[in-house]
């Protein structure tokens, strides 16, 4: 399954690339307010179902533009899938935009692969095999101490009303560590945790196919993954990604949602 996810995500993002050689041409469509979508979104998305079905026609899919209407709907085999994620970015030509693929199995996420087509870095994880960028091990920083940590977010656009909850949030963290990073794709936020370019990573809000296969890769390079707020991360996508070291002391400073 993670060769089938890898030969997916390259071939999404080949389609990525030819795209951005010829941005202005393409038929971009608002889905709600600070939320796009492109052909490319979609025949990126069609080329990684297209890659899975052919070789597991079983397996279920979750994808960001086709929601669940390919693949199996009763599957213990779930496909998470971000075919471009970072589509704003990608729009204006700023390369941090990426392909992410989460396979759950009976309810538990075990394979991760995020790619970033601009620079071909391949992240890799699979549950209890570790995660690599690029076929190297990666792992989590070493960071102990707030005052060291940078620290990545994402606003909460697409729901103004939560604004009320993360500002509060985000202005703790500005004062209270070396730094906070806003780059527009939370899949490769989580990578970035995951090979230490990050100490951590917080937001609120986001889709299951945002963050499913991050959060294998941050577990796998020796990171933890919290909630912040009640119920399953995956399901209410109010995500608390760091460093062992970390993962407390931001959890407290930035409270939880709803409390």
């Amino acid at each position: 399954m993670l060769n089938i996810a890898i030969k997916a995500a390259r071939a999404a993002g080949a389609i990525i690339n030819r795209a951005s050689l010829d941005i202005e041409r393409l038929q971009v469509t608002a889905k709600s307010h600070n939320d796009f979508v492109t052909e490319v979104d979609q025949a990126a998305e069609q080329a990684i179902i297209d890659t899975i079905l052919e070789a597991y026609p079983g397996h279920g899919i979750l994808a960001e533009e086709s929601g669940r209407s390919q693949g199996a709907k009763h599957s213990e085999y779930v496909w998470i899938i971000d075919p471009l994620d970072g589509t704003t970015n990608f729009l204006h030509a700023l390369p941090h935009f990426a392909v992410s693929i989460g396979v759950q199995v009976r309810g538990r996420l075990e394979h991760g692969v995020i790619y970033a087509p601009c620079t071909q870095d391949l992240y890799v994880a699979s549950r209890n095999e570790g995660a690599t960028l690029n076929n190297k091990r990666i792992r989590v920083s070493k960071t102990k101490e707030m005052d060291d940590a940078l620290i990545g977010t994402g606003f909460p656009i697409r729901n103004p009303e939560t604004l009320d909850s993360y500002l509060p949030m985000m202005r703790r963290v500005a004062e209270n560590t070396a730094g906070l990073r806003r780059a527009g794709a939370a899949a490769l936020d989580l990578a970035y945790v995951a090979a230490g370019r990050l100490d951590g990573f917080f937001e609120l809000n986001l889709k299951p196919w945002d963050i499913a296969a991050g959060i294998v890769l941050v577990q796998e390079a020796g990171g933890g993954v919290a909630s912040l707020s009640a119920g399953d991360v995956l399901e209410h996508g109010n995500i608390l990604a760091a460093t062992p070291k970390m993962l407390t002391p931001l959890r407290d400073l930035l409270g939880r949602v709803g409390e």
